[in-house]
C-alpha cells in the first residue's frame, strides 16, 4: 500500500481510537467536544484515504458533506452514507460562545457513525482494515 494512501488510514484509526478510550473514561460526559470531534477528524480522514486510493485531489477542508460528494463521484454507493452531525464537530463546538455542547448520547452515536463509516471506506480499499486497534462499538449500539 502507498505510503500516503497507509497515513491517512494510521491518523483516522488513531482518531476513532482516541474516541473511544475517551469514552471509557469515568469523566465520559464531561468529554463529548472531544469525543465527537476525534469521530469527526477520523470520519474526514476516512473519507479523505478513500480519495486519494482514488487519485482524486481534495483541497483542506472539514466539510464531510462535500468530502462525501467527491467520494459518490468515484463510487455511487457512498450516497447510502449519512454524516449525521458530525461535520458541525470540525469547528463549532471546539470554540468558546458556541449554543451546543454535545450530550453523551451524541458521542456514543458519533462513535457509532464513525465505526460504520470507517467499517464501510475500509471494505472498498485493499488492506485498509490493517490499520489501527479499533475497539469493540456494540455496547453503544443499545
Amino acid at each position: 500500500m502507498d505510503k500516503y494512501l497507509a497515513g491517512w488510514l494510521e491518523k483516522a484509526a488513531m482518531d476513532i481510537t482516541a474516541a473511544r478510550h475517551l469514552r471509557k473514561t469515568s469523566d465520559a460526559s464531561a468529554l463529548t467536544e472531544t469525543i465527537c470531534f476525534h469521530c469527526q477528524q477520523a470520519v474526514e480522514k476516512y473519507l479523505k484515504a478513500f480519495l486519494v486510493s482514488k487519485n482524486i485531489s481534495f483541497k483542506k477542508i472539514h466539510n464531510l458533506e462535500v468530502l462525501l460528494q467527491m467520494c459518490v463521484s468515484a463510487d455511487t454507493d457512498f450516497n447510502t452514507l449519512d454524516m449525521g452531525n458530525l461535520s458541525d464537530y470540525a469547528v463549532t463546538v471546539r470554540y468558546p460562545g458556541h449554543a451546543y455542547s454535545p450530550t453523551i448520547n451524541d458521542a456514543d452515536q458519533s462513535l457509532l457513525l464513525a465505526d460504520k463509516i470507517r467499517s464501510f471506506v475500509n471494505h472498498r480499499i485493499p488492506g485498509a482494515d490493517d490499520f489501527g486497534p479499533i475497539a469493540d462499538l456494540e455496547e453503544l449500539a443499545d
